[in-house]
C-alpha cells in the first residue's frame, strides 16, 4: 500500500477530501485546537480518510525559538521546561494534550519533527529515550523526524526497531532505517530544505522507484512539504498509476 499526501491542506478541505485519502495535519504543532473542533474535521472528512497529527511545538522546541511567534501568548507552566523531549511536566502534558487531539480524529499516528539542535550525546540519551517510551504508552505509534546526524546511532536504531517507532526521513536526503510497521516519507525539496521547489519529472521518477521497492516490504507514506506540495502530489499519484 502507497498512501501519498501532503503536510496541511493546500486547498480546501473538501477538494482535498476528494483527492487524497490521508492528511498530515500541521496546525497542530503550532497550536492545538479544541477536541470539538478535531471531532468536527472527523466528521467532515469520508470513511476510510487518514488524519496524521503533528505533535504540538511544546514537546521538541524551546519556548522562544521562532515557531512559537504563531502560538500567541505563552504556555501553561514554565516556559522554560518546554522542548527537546525533556522529562518535565510541562513536556508530558503538552504530549497529553496532543494526544487528547488523536482520539477524536481517530489517529493512531504522530509525527515528532525534531529541531537540529536536538543532538543526542551520552548526557541526554537516557533522558529523551524515557520521555519517547512514555509517549509510546499512550498507544500511539511515532514517527520521529531527527534532523541531525548524532541520531544515527545503534543503540536508537535497535530502540526503534524494538519498540516499533517510525523513522521518518526525506528519501532524497537520507535512507529510512525501516523501523516500525510502515514506511513514512516527508519530502522538503531537494539541496537542503528547499520549500519553494518544485520537483521535477525526473525527482517523481527516482521516488517512485524508491516508493516501490519499499512497498514491497511493507506501507509507504509520502507526505509532500513544500510550496507545490498540491501540484506535485497528485503529479506523483498518475506517475504511480492506479
Amino acid at each position: 500500500m502507497i498512501k501519498v499526501g501532503c503536510c496541511g491542506f493546500p486547498v480546501s478541505k473538501k477538494r482535498y477530501y476528494s483527492e487524497f485519502r490521508v492528511v498530515e495535519v500541521q496546525s497542530t504543532f503550532y497550536k492545538l485546537p479544541r477536541p470539538e473542533t478535531a471531532s468536527r474535521w472527523r466528521e467532515e472528512a469520508p470513511e476510510g480518510f487518514e488524519f496524521i497529527v503533528k505533535a504540538w511545538q511544546g514537546i521538541t522546541h524551546p519556548w522562544g525559538t521562532p515557531t512559537w511567534r504563531r502560538y500567541g501568548g505563552k504556555p501553561p507552566g514554565r516556559p522554560e521546561n518546554y522542548g527537546l523531549l525533556r522529562n518535565t511536566e510541562e513536556n508530558r502534558r503538552a504530549w497529553e494534550m496532543t494526544v487528547e487531539i488523536c482520539r477524536p480524529l481517530d489517529c493512531d499516528k504522530a509525527l515528532i519533527q525534531l529541531p537540529p539542535r536536538l543532538k543526542l550525546t551520552d548526557d541526554n540519551v537516557g533522558e529523551v529515550v524515557g520521555f519517547m517510551e512514555f509517549m509510546l504508552s499512550s498507544g500511539i505509534t511515532l514517527i520521529v523526524e531527527p534532523r541531525d546526524p548524532s541520531w544515527n546511532r545503534g543503540d536508537i536504531r535497535d530502540f526503534f526497531a524494538r519498540r516499533g517507532i517510525v523513522h521518518c526521513v526525506d528519501p532524497f536526503k537520507d535512507e529510512p532505517w525501516g523501523t516500525g510497521p510502515f514506511y513514512y516519507l516527508r519530502l522538503h525539496g531537494i539541496d537542503g530544505y528547499n520549500y519553494s521547489y518544485r520537483y521535477t519529472d525526473e525527482d517523481l521518477r527516482r521516488l517512485a522507484e524508491m516508493v516501490r521497492r519499499w512497498g514491497g516490504e511493507k506501507p509507504v507514506y509520502v507526505m509532500f512539504n513544500n510550496k507545490f506540495m498540491y501540484e506535485d502530489s497528485r503529479r506523483f499519484m498518475s506517475l504511480l498509476g492506479p
